[in-house]
């Protein structure tokens, strides 16, 4: 009787009967989709039996893959897509559960079609918004299995192509399910980062494509877009792009993790990729915590080659000109302090030839000119930061890097805090004061930057080249110098600081170090000073000035005996911090 029981459809229950309905005798058929039409109405009027109906596809399913019946088992999968596209009600969770472990039972087979399978009905699912929320669920199998599928190393290249593409979407579909609900386990936490990420730099790594320059690939072709790199840059910028101001950091440091692993930095093509399309991907605000990261990685490299710290820096240049003005956030002054302290603990492995004997390094040999690459990149990206900076903190900027010059100590003032452009902006006192004084400081090559930092500042035409040299011209004309009457500010500022510049340029003159190179500045300098700031008053001191040179002999005598020697001062380690020191400076300055 129970055998006869069994057998007899009409004592089967009706979820059962709508159910098996739905499958054809020949599975090539496809899925009956009249019968399918009714099973959909009877789980919209009996939501409560959606879990029974989940659970009995799901066995019919286990029992498919087990016999290698592969048709009936995509009739189950498309029946299910179709259930859970209409249904969004209070007993969708249960239904999910089972949707979910069929899910996991094709992802777990050897078959690729069935891992691809698994794949395109987890994506389904994975776009559908839920009504109710699911307090239980866990996606820790579905990352780890789909972060696999990214590394797929499948023999036929095509199956393998369509695996690892199987994963990022997977992937992707976790993102998007989890990264909106409160009460998910939160996708941020490393444990999942840490395998999502590398995955989707495994695959962008993989194949060759044109360097991203805007914050999203809308040119690119057909194939392309089906193409695995395509596929993850559109999944990595997704990621990013939902990153919260607290999640940034799980999100960039297992970035920063692959390219310290896989030796990335050195090539720098592959890191400034990855960083660009961080940079255009997060919300503009939290460009600075990017920065940040990225200069701590650099601290944390600071024994390690050259060619890797200059890696790392030549990703903080690209970073620094992609992020918006002021990015770098509060700890401006620790930006440039990092920086400058690279550029220190360079000039001393180029002149020592050591890591301070640091015992990671084993017997790496250091060589110079990459430490002199670094050097050159260090200064690039100073200036580059200082761009993005407003006029009064290019002023605070300035002042710091010369406060780092060897046994010089200044008091570093507050700066006025204007933004506008005109000369009391541009040199408040708070910045010109501490310049004056380094101006008169022992160190020759110091005052030589202090004056040149002076001229570019005055030269806001672009006159200063046609002062390059020290020559009597009958007719100024020839010169074709660009003036403009004197403003209103430009007064102000003469009359506040005009006797402090006279004084210097005379007491700079009578120095006993300086050489042609300074007296050529001065000259330039008073040039500068009579074609921008010249009024009637600010004549007649620079004549009164001249005179006061002319009796002075030492400029005569100075700039002939250097101009006759013609010799160079042997190089010092002290100089040659100073040297880059100026490299930095001049970066800054350049950009007012």
């Amino acid at each position: 009787v129970p055998t006869f029981c069994g057998c007899c459809g009409a004592l089967r229950p009706r979820y059962k009967r709508l159910v098996d309905n739905i499958f054809p005798e020949d599975p090539e058929d496809g899925l009956v989709k009249a019968n399918m039409e009714k099973l959909t109405f009877y789980a919209l009027s009996a939501p409560e039996k959606l879990d029974r109906i989940g659970a009995y596809l799901s066995e019919r399913l286990s029992r498919d893959v087990a016999r290698h019946r592969y048709g009936y088992v995509c009739i189950a999968m498309e029946a299910l897509d179709q259930l859970l596209m209409a249904c969004h009600c209070q007993s969708i969770n249960l239904f999910v559960e089972s949707f979910l472990k069929m899910v996991r039972k094709l992802l777990e087979s050897d078959k690729p079609n069935l891992q691809i399978l698994g794949t395109n009905s987890f994506v389904k699912f994975a776009n559908i918004e839920e009504d109710t929320p699911s307090y239980h669920r866990s996606y820790d199998f579905f990352v780890s299995r789909f972060s696999e599928m990214c590394h797929s190393s499948y023999e036929d290249p095509d199956i393998r192509t369509n695996i690892r593409m199987a994963g990022i979407r997977g992937l992707q579909g976790v993102v998007r399910k989890t990264v909106n609900d409160e009460l998910q386990a939160n996708i941020w936490d490393p444990q999942h980062m840490d395998k999502i990420v590398p995955s989707l730099l495994f695959n962008l790594q993989s194949g060759e494509r044109t360097e991203s320059r805007s914050p999203s690939p809308l040119q690119a072709s057909e194939k392309e877009k089906e193409s695995p790199v395509e596929l993850t840059e559109r999944c990595f910028r997704e990621l990013l792009g939902r990153a919260a101001y607290g999640n940034i950091k799980n999100a960039v440091n297992p970035v920063l993790t692959h390219l310290d692993n896989h030796c990335l930095w050195e090539g720098k093509t592959f890191a400034v990729r990855c960083f660009k399309i961080i940079m255009y991907s997060i919300q503009s605000q939290h460009s600075h915590l990017v920065i940040q990261q990225l200069l701590g990685h650099l601290d944390a490299n600071s024994k390690n080659s050259a060619t890797v710290r200059a890696g790392i820096v030549e990703v903080l240049l690209e970073a620094a000109a992609i992020a918006a003005s002021g990015s770098v956030g509060p700890t401006v002054l620790e930006v440039f302090n990092t920086l400058l302290r690279q550029l220190r603990l360079s000039v001393d492995y180029e002149l020592t030839g050591t890591y301070d004997g640091s015992t990671n390094i084993g017997t790496k040999i250091i060589k110079a000119h990459e430490e002199r690459q670094l050097q050159e990149a260090v200064i690039r990206t100073i200036g580059s930061f200082a761009n993005t900076l407003p006029t009064y903190q290019r002023s605070e900027v300035m002042l710091f890097i010369l406060g780092k010059i060897p046994g010089l100590h200044p008091t570093l003032p507050p700066s006025a805090g204007y933004e506008t452009t005109n000369m009391l902006t541009a040199m408040p006192s708070s910045f010109l004061e501490p310049l004056l004084s380094l101006s008169l400081t022992e160190d020759p090559e110091v005052r030589l930057l202090v004056l040149q930092i002076l001229l570019s500042l005055i030269d806001r035409h672009d006159n200063r080249p046609k002062f390059s040299n020290v020559s009597i011209i009958s007719d100024i004309s020839v010169l074709k110098l660009k003036v403009d009457k004197c403003s209103r500010q430009d007064n102000l500022f003469m009359k506040k600081h005009g006797q402090q510049l006279y004084r210097h340029i005379y007491l700079g003159c009578k120095e006993q170090s300086s050489g042609r190179e300074h007296y050529q500045t001065l000259f330039t300098l008073l040039a500068l000073l009579s074609v921008e700031l010249a009024n009637e008053e600010v004549v007649v001191d620079l004549i009164r000035l001249s005179l006061a040179l002319q009796v002075s002999t030492s400029f005569i005598i100075y700039y002939i005996t250097y101009y006759l020697r013609g010799s160079r001062v042997l190089l010092c380690h002290h100089f040659r911090w100073v040297l880059h020191l100026k490299g930095a400076c001049i970066t800054v300055w350049e950009t007012y």
